[in-house]
């Protein structure tokens, strides 16, 4: 196929897929966690949906390996121990498998074999926790009167990110309250428990270190708050005060999956009733997350549509679909009408800025990341020139990235100076990803790259110029960059280097150089590249068996950005887009290469495999003058 064969049938079946409102809706697949979770909700509530119940089971049957375990990702050894009880509970809650079904029990088995229940995340005890299946702690680490401490403390409830928070503050009040909900259906997982009974965090949560953080926390309360004031109901009252204040027009918090389950489980401790219309309206919201994956309902973690939309937008343009045509234009209005006007925790570290961001999903409204942000802002800066009300967005979105850089000269996902170190000293798997927010390559990558390709900021302006030295600081060893939010090491790399690229930094400068070296040698003999998940376990680079068409796409779109000419390496990286456009291959197309947590939540958008290798194929045209 040649290239602008494969550009225009990409454009077209982009064209086809747009909906009414200007948005693209593609699936936001999180593997099994969203469903099982789903399943054991419903159960806990005693919401007796029945076809979704029932439809969600056979979706986790239908991914259960042949050993009886479930696996996190495709390339993974055995199987994944949290993943496999996750799968074990929601089918044993769901009442369609008994225990004595052979699938279960190999299921069992593979979990007493790699350690026991107890050697479950964080994020599998709290459902556990919640549901009857574990014991609580005598006492939580992280007492609830945290919430009110000043934010001029170090260690409060803003020195964490608003992930961490939105998690964090239900869990609080849960915990505050031991809350544990059974019913009569809740199955026994006391078997699933290894013979040495050993669990990490509880033996944490028993240690002098945690007693100590406990004690301190009320010692400073007391201090910042002395009379005879209930300080503990105080807290409650906040606690709640806050999550309502956080909840979206759907009934979730922050519209994600998971703090919206723990909203639900805080407010059953506060005593409200499973049939309140608090919790109502906060299991429609999650259900409005249901979309179909291979013919079969899947629960989403959230909805991924001014992502898709932005970034399709800004592909489709630089393939030279022109911003007058009705796609763009729709596609520009849509997100316009996204754009948040009113304040979010942001403003906590940033006052004094207006709010001119854009959030993930198309219910979000207080909470903007700067990846849709810039990535926004890409997509309707050609609009931006001629339409004044595109215009006053532009800038205040252009306005509202450029304040959120940290002190470092890195941008993070959500917030300002969000890296506690005291926080990332707690001993949970899941701390980085949950509780601090630092700076990243992709995301700094990502600002620089749009202020330097799509504002007027000079080359030499200090924004630009600290960001740089943050990226040039924060390069591996090998060359590459570590990607949050994508997989991995390659979405990093390619993040930084079209970012280099667009602040002016010399094609031959050492560490672009270096870079460029790198993606070269992790190339497959077929042209194309591929990373698997696994790099967040092992802390390092690993390469998939096969190769796929988004890590591809980034791979070339960075040499593209550095290189002067075409040289072998793209051209049989865009040789191997062009022959798997339209493979069905897990490996090609199907393989999670978003990033939610680390080793812990991936995603696959189903969009990618349009937009990234349509960037990719447009840029090389555009530079190169290749059809």
């Amino acid at each position: 196929m040649k290239i602008q064969a494969a550009i225009d049938t990409l454009v077209s079946k982009l064209r086809e897929d747009q909906l009414e409102d200007g948005s693209w809706q593609y699936p936001f697949e999180a593997g099994t966690f969203t469903d099982a979770y789903m399943i054991i909700l419903l159960r806990t509530l005693e919401k007796d949906d029945e076809t979704l119940i029932q439809a969600l089971a056979e979706r986790l049957l239908s991914l259960q390996e042949e050993n009886g375990a479930w696996k996190l990702v495709k390339d993974e050894n055995e199987g994944n121990l949290t993943t496999t009880v996750e799968c074990y509970y929601a089918l044993l809650y769901s009442g369609y498998l008994s225990k004595n079904d052979q699938r279960l029990q190999k299921a069992k088995q593979f979990i007493l074999t790699n350690g026991g229940i107890e050697q479950t995340t964080l994020l599998t005890k709290f459902v556990l926790l919640l549901t009857g299946q574990y014991k609580w702690p005598s006492f939580f680490p992280i007492p609830i009167e945290l919430i009110l401490l000043p934010v001029a403390f170090p260690f409060n409830l803003f020195s964490m990110s608003v992930y961490g928070r939105a998690h964090m503050v239900p869990l609080l009040i849960a915990a505050d309250h031991k809350l544990q909900v059974t019913t009569s259906r809740s199955p026994d997982l006391s078997d699933l428990y290894s013979q040495s009974r050993n669990d990490p965090f509880l033996d944490w949560v028993d240690g002098e270190a945690s007693r100590k953080l406990h004690g301190t926390i009320h010692y400073l309360v007391k201090k910042v708050i002395p009379g005879p004031t209930n300080i503990h109901q105080l807290a409650i009252s906040q606690a709640k005060r806050y999550m309502m204040n956080a909840t979206e027009q759907d009934g979730t918090l922050f519209s994600y999956f998971t703090s919206t389950m723990f909203m639900v489980f805080a407010l059953l401790a506060l005593g409200h009733p499973k049939h309140d219309p608090l919790i109502e309206k906060a299991m429609e919201g999650l259900k409005s997350f249901q979309t179909t994956v291979n013919g079969k309902p899947h629960i989403q973690f959230t909805t991924a549509t001014i992502w898709n939309t932005s970034l399709i937008s800004y592909a489709l343009q630089e393939a030279k679909v022109k911003p007058s045509d009705e796609m763009i234009q729709k596609a520009s209005s849509y997100l316009v009408q996204k754009q948040h006007n009113t304040y979010g925790d942001w403003i906590v570290h940033n006052p004094g800025i207006l709010p001119g961001g854009w959030g993930f999903s198309t219910i979000n409204s207080i909470q903007p990341d700067m990846d849709d942000t810039t990535s926004s802002l890409r997509a309707i800066t050609a609009q931006a020139v001629e339409n004044e009300e595109i215009k006053e967005a532009w800038k205040r979105g252009t306005l509202w990235v450029t304040s959120m850089q940290n002190r470092d000269g890195g941008w993070g996902a959500f917030e300002k100076n969000t890296n506690s170190r005291l926080l990332a000293l707690l001993p949970i798997q899941e701390s980085k990803g949950i509780l601090t927010d630092p700076s990243t390559p992709d995301l700094t990558g990502r600002v620089i790259e749009f202020l330097g390709n799509f504002t007027h900021v000079p080359k030499d302006e200090k924004v630009l110029k600290r960001g740089i030295r943050w990226l040039k600081r924060n390069q591996q060893k090998d060359g590459s960059w570590e990607g949050q939010w994508g997989v991995n090491y390659i979405y990093g790399t390619w993040a930084a280097l079209t970012a280099l690229d667009a602040a002016g930094v010399s094609k031959d400068e050492p560490h672009v150089r270096k870079a460029v070296n790198w993606l070269k040698s992790i190339q497959h003999q077929d042209g194309g590249w591929g990373e698997s998940c696994l790099s967040d376990r092992n802390k390092k680079f690993t390469k998939l068996p096969a190769s796929n068409l988004t890590q591809t796409a980034w791979a070339i779109d960075a040499l593209i950005a550095t290189l002067d000419y075409p040289e072998k390496s793209i051209r049989d990286g865009v040789r191997y887009l062009l022959a798997h456009l339209h493979t069905s291959s897990d490996w090609t197309n199907a393989y999670p290469v978003g990033k939610g947590l680390a080793d812990r939540i991936y995603f696959h958008y189903h969009s990618y495999r349009y937009f990234y290798p349509l960037l990719a194929l447009a840029h090389y045209q555009n530079k190169y003058n290749q059809s």
